[in-house]
């Protein structure tokens, strides 16, 4: 039997999978946020090897392993990245593998040029307010909790990359506690810069007004609640600098507190333990409500309720909060300190004041705060971690269900903007008024927090550190220097004192307004647009001062096509400081007798009414205006409403307040402009003359039209000159799309009007949003410009900005 042969089996030979080696550069806000960690976990969870760090360049990461795994880790960067960060870009690099097993965290490096994003002070978070409440908890009570998903970033930044070493918690080593939490994986505190405990933290402490702290066995907060509730100031160190707090109900408190300020009847801002404890005073709405409880937790400029008290025992401010505003500008609590203020045993509802006398820059150092706040404040509370960057509270207000921010500065700042034109390394400073200035490069540009009224010494020492910290954790080095057009502004002096040999550009008031919002929505260079720009003062091309334009413009320059019409600003300032002999000046323009039955005239001594008159007539110390934040306070004294502004836009503010109370008034004829000028050949502009409605006001007033009413249809007015306006220069030059900015489009009430008429007739209207209407956006529209600038100087209706 023959045997049979063996077939031979071909051996099955098993491919190992194809291995990957990639470098991932991350841009953006990716330092202080977490990034690293999840990185780390998300390595892990893929079982890839490698490492990341913080460079100044961003986040970067090598990642190892299987090249289907490397792929889902690439895809899987920026859209499950952490809560806080901002991805912008991901460029990816193959390498050679190198073998190896794990994945680490390595220190940072800090060679190279700085491009990575600080991130902006965020809201303590849900978790870290559970531990500080929970008494079973290491850091209950703990006034610094903070976590990778919370608590101060820009505002302690020292350096880049953003390590602990570079922040002012450099001096804080970590106890044995905290250093197992900051390299546990599995910890949300892992690699979170900031993190402290009661054992190794800042400490917290009460110093009252003759410069000795309280007892330490005496819990800080709970002395500080006691002094709030018997009536006391109490200095209150914060993220961004010290507030002034006080009891918001104990009308005695506030009195105080405005007169230490000598703050005038400008409105505080109120800080409450929760929405509830206000909903009785104002209207709050789905937008109003996710400010006040989101990460940034601005203040809300929230419209008050009218003749409604809420519950028996429900929180009532004092009048004397914010006299003769529309609006309670309210904030809830953002950092552990504040939860534990507002707590059960002492007043819950506070005011929350900037800590510094009026017009002075936020006060940051706690020897400073003991020396210049010592008049103000009976009690400090404050604490031994160093505040950098000085950073005031945000203000918001909600205008037709979508956010419009009135001041841009925590929670915001630094956060870069994109721009629609590439700009060189440029300085913009802004203006003289609510200060912000900006830096670009590229397609980036980075607005500084707000830094406040140029006028004051110290503000314009604050502006020097901030432009200095600015440059540093942006790598911006400006080529180039803009400034406003107006000689006199303290911003352009610096600009031409700090030039060396740089560039200055000059550029209009207004256009810089137009500019700004056009930035912000992203109008690309050439496009030209109607820009109204409405405000109350800027120095214009022919020497008078501007606030009432209307200008056909792109980047590059503008044509006046409209303006309200000249009227003599009699005294300069002092106009501005008594409304009344606005509105004389008004009634002198349009002819009509300023009769003592008139409270504008009521309101005028008779001893400066004479000399008031005589500079009317000889033209004596009275530049021209245009400005329609002017023609506000006119109106605001002619019809009884506010005869003294003791604060920036108070006669206009309450003009709206009276406006608003009126309700739904019908819009009345008589209330028009007349409207003059334009040749054919568009050489003069057009003029818009307010006095046949200032007659008829009179008319109103003297017939006993409640002042309401007659806000109302001013206000009513001023939205239909708009329109016919724009209309007029749509048919002039084909444009349909109509930008709104300048500070009186922070008029809620107006501003709405505006646009829904705009769009009625076929308009797309562009407002700020995420930049202020006001000089606070300036800075935006003055860098835009500059980008664009040429050597000509252009007419006094003709613009572009100018080199010196």
């Amino acid at each position: 039997m023959n045997a049979t042969p063996e077939v031979a089996v071909p051996r099955q030979v098993v491919t190992a999978p194809p291995v990957r080696r990639v470098r991932a550069v991350v841009r953006g806000v990716v330092q202080g946020v977490g990034f690293r960690p999840y990185l780390y976990g998300l390595a892990s969870e893929l079982r890839l090897a490698g490492h990341v760090a913080n460079t100044g360049d961003g986040v970067v990461v090598e990642v190892e392993g299987e090249a289907a795994a490397v792929d889902r880790f690439c895809a899987r960067i920026a859209p499950e990245a952490p809560p806080l960060a901002v991805v912008e870009s991901v460029d990816t690099t193959d390498l050679p593998p190198t073998g190896g097993s794990g994945f680490g965290i390595v220190p940072s490096r800090a060679s190279g040029p700085v491009r990575t994003l600080v991130a902006p002070d965020t809201a303590t978070c849900g978790d870290c307010l559970a531990e500080l409440a929970d008494p079973a908890d290491r850091r209950h009570r703990h006034p610094f909790i903070t976590c990778t998903h919370c608590g101060p970033r820009f505002t302690i930044v020292t350096g880049l990359p953003y390590d602990r070493e570079h922040t002012t918690m450099a001096g804080f080593p970590l106890c044995p506690a905290c250093d197992r939490e900051y390299h546990d994986p599995a910890d949300r505190r892992f690699h979170a810069q900031p993190v402290a405990c009661p054992s190794c933290g800042p400490r917290l402490r009460l110093v009252t007004a003759s410069g000795h702290s309280r007892p330490a066995a005496e819990d800080p907060v709970d002395a500080a609640r006691a002094l709030l509730a018997a009536g006391g100031i109490v200095a209150v160190k914060g993220i961004g600098g010290y507030h002034l707090a006080c009891d918001a109900a104990n009308s005695r408190a506030v009195g105080e507190l405005r007169r230490r300020k000598a703050r005038g009847g400008k409105p505080f801002a109120l800080m409450a333990r929760e929405v509830a404890d206000v909903a009785h005073l104002v209207r709050i709405g789905p937008a109003e409500r996710e400010l006040l409880t989101g990460r940034v937790r601005p203040i809300v400029l929230l419209r008050r309720r009218t003749g409604v008290t809420g519950a028996p025992g429900a929180l009532v401010p004092a009048d004397t909060v914010a006299p003769g505003s529309p609006d309670l500008g309210v904030m809830l609590p953002y950092t552990p300190v504040h939860h534990l203020l507002l707590g059960a045993d002492g007043p819950r509802l506070l005011v929350m004041t900037s800590g510094n006398l009026s017009g002075e820059p936020i006060v940051i150092d706690d020897d400073e705060a003991l020396d210049r706040l010592s008049g103000l404040a009976d009690a400090w509370l404050t604490h031994d971690r160093p505040v950098h960057v000085p950073c005031d509270d945000s203000v918001v207000r909600v205008c037709d269900g979508e956010p419009l921010v009135l001041r841009r500065s925590r929670g915001y700042a630094p956060l870069p903007l994109t721009l629609p034109v590439p700009v060189a390394p440029a300085l913009a400073v802004g203006g003289d008024l609510k200060n912000v200035f900006c830096l670009a490069e590229g397609d980036r540009a980075w607005l500084s927090a707000h830094v406040g009224d140029m006028d004051d010494l110290a503000t314009q020492r604050a502006f020097d550190r901030a432009e200095r910290q600015l440059e540093s954790i942006t790598g911006v080095r400006p080529e180039l220097l803009v400034t406003d057009a107006h000689p006199a502004y303290r911003s352009g002096a610096w600009a031409r004192r700090h030039a060396t040999g740089r560039p200055v550009v000059r550029v209009q008031h207004h256009h810089a307004h137009v500019a700004s919002v056009m930035a912000e929505h992203g109008v690309v260079a050439g496009r030209r647009v109607i820009g109204v720009a409405f405000d109350g003062t800027g120095h214009g091309a022919d020497g008078a001062v501007w606030g009432g334009e209307f200008l056909l413009a792109d980047y590059g320059g503008y044509d006046r096509f409209a303006h309200l019409a000249y009227v003599p600003l009699p005294g300069g300032d002092a106009a501005v400081r008594r409304p009344y002999r606005m509105a004389l000046a008004h009634l002198w323009a349009a002819g009509i007798a300023p009769d003592a039955d008139l409270p504008c005239a009521a309101a005028c001594p008779p001893e400066e009414r004479a000399v008031l008159e005589r500079q009317l007539e000889r033209g004596l110390n009275c530049v021209p205006t245009s400005s329609i934040g002017r023609l506000f306070d006119a109106v605001s004294s002619l019809v009884g409403v506010c005869h003294h502004a003791e604060y920036e836009a108070r006669a206009a503010i309450e003009l709206e307040a009276a406006a608003v109370a009126a309700g739904t008034v019908d819009e009345d004829p008589r209330y028009v402009f007349r409207l003059t000028g334009r040749d054919r050949d568009g050489a003069s502009p057009v003029s818009a003359d307010p006095a046949p409605l200032l007659a008829a006001a009179v008319e109103d007033v003297r017939l006993g039209v409640p002042a309401p009413v007659v806000a109302a249809r001013f206000h009513s007015a001023v939205a239909r000159l708009v329109r016919t306006v724009c209309g007029l220069a749509r048919e002039s030059s084909g444009l349909d799309t109509v930008a709104l900015s300048g500070g009186v489009f922070s008029n809620a009430l107006l501003s709405s009007a505006c646009a829904r008429g705009l769009r009625a007739d076929g308009f797309t209207v562009l407002r700020h949003h995420r930049i202020p209407p006001n000089d606070g956006g300036l800075a935006l529209g003055q860098l835009v410009v500059a980008a664009r600038a040429t050597d000509g100087a252009g007419s006094a209706d003709t613009g572009r900005a100018t080199r010196e």
